[in-house]
């Protein structure tokens, strides 16, 4: 069913047409195995995915995108969870507050994502889960959040966004990843998202930026694979400053190009070259497992 429906939405019917967000949004989105509150607040939750077995499983972290913006939520990345949790993985696509919503943006929206993480130590009491080995999965401004996530221990006590023993993110890969806060907020990309995430521009909130965004946080000493479509521009533009910033910094970073593809090929399971993507978290887990 779902490969018949992204065909048609423009895969085998309109080669070389990225497919919208309209059409990404319109595929089915199969039901988690449990929704589960981590905090108080309506946007505080996790979908839970796990795989066939006995486990422990590790965790894939699946941090949706949408411009950090209240309009999107996680509904679109459930096939890519299922596909991912089909990998061996148990994942738990988490749920936060954003912009244009009561408590979103600076600094809820990171504090939320970080409280999701932190919370798998709880979940791990419940269900076979391996919090040795935990990775991030984020797709557009949910790459910048994966990003950040696997940063944070490089945050300073003085810091709002600061925990006192995070857990931690052993690999990213960053789908698409919004991973230059400076670049979008100078671009006003996505009707001037970034700015909005952090109720100002970089120059009026240099100390938000110093914190929130991953290319003042570099090196994230951990391993990192980013992925864009090649017919996506608008978001190739950040990764690839950040990748560059990354590994001048002498982090383990890996740029990859998935043919053909726009934006939201990335998380489609059924795209034609989704094995991009796919073989980029099989990588990350053999680096993983090889430390």
């Amino acid at each position: 069913m779902l490969a018949g429906l992204v065909a048609g939405a423009g895969f085998a019917d309109q080669p070389g047409q990225p497919l919208s967000a309209q059409e990404a949004f319109a595929l089915p989105q199969p039901e988690p195995d449990e929704v589960i509150a981590y905090g108080s607040e309506a946007r505080q939750f996790g979908e839970l995915r796990m795989p066939e077995g006995d486990g422990p499983f590790g965790v894939a972290v699946i941090v949706h995108g949408g411009c950090w913006l209240a309009a999107y939520d996680q509904g679109y990345m459930a096939a890519f969870a299922e596909a991912v949790t089909d990998l061996g993985w148990a994942t738990w696509t988490i749920g936060y507050r954003r912009v244009g919503e009561p408590g979103g943006g600076w600094p809820n929206t990171f504090l939320d994502a970080a409280a999701a993480v932190d919370f798998l130590p709880d979940l791990a009491r419940r269900h076979p889960l391996d919090v040795d080995r935990v990775v991030a999965i984020g797709h557009s401004a949910g790459g910048q959040l994966a990003l950040w996530l696997a940063a944070r221990p490089r945050l300073a006590e003085s810091s709002p966004l600061f925990s006192p023993d995070p857990q931690p993110i052993d690999g990213v890969v960053a789908l698409a990843a919004a991973a230059d806060l400076e670049y979008l907020s100078e671009q006003k990309t996505c009707g001037d998202a970034a700015t909005l995430l952090m109720e100002g521009t970089p120059i009026e909130r240099p100390r938000r930026y110093a914190q929130g965004s991953t290319m003042r946080l570099v090196p994230l000493g951990v391993p990192q694979i980013l992925v864009n479509g090649e017919l996506d521009e608008t978001w190739s533009v950040p990764a690839e400053r950040y990748f560059t910033a990354a590994s001048n910094a002498g982090d383990a970073v890996e740029k990859v190009t998935m043919p053909g593809a726009g934006h939201f090929e990335l998380v489609i399971p059924d795209s034609p070259t989704w094995s991009v993507v796919r073989d980029a978290l099989v990588r990350l887990g053999d680096a993983i497992d090889a430390d």
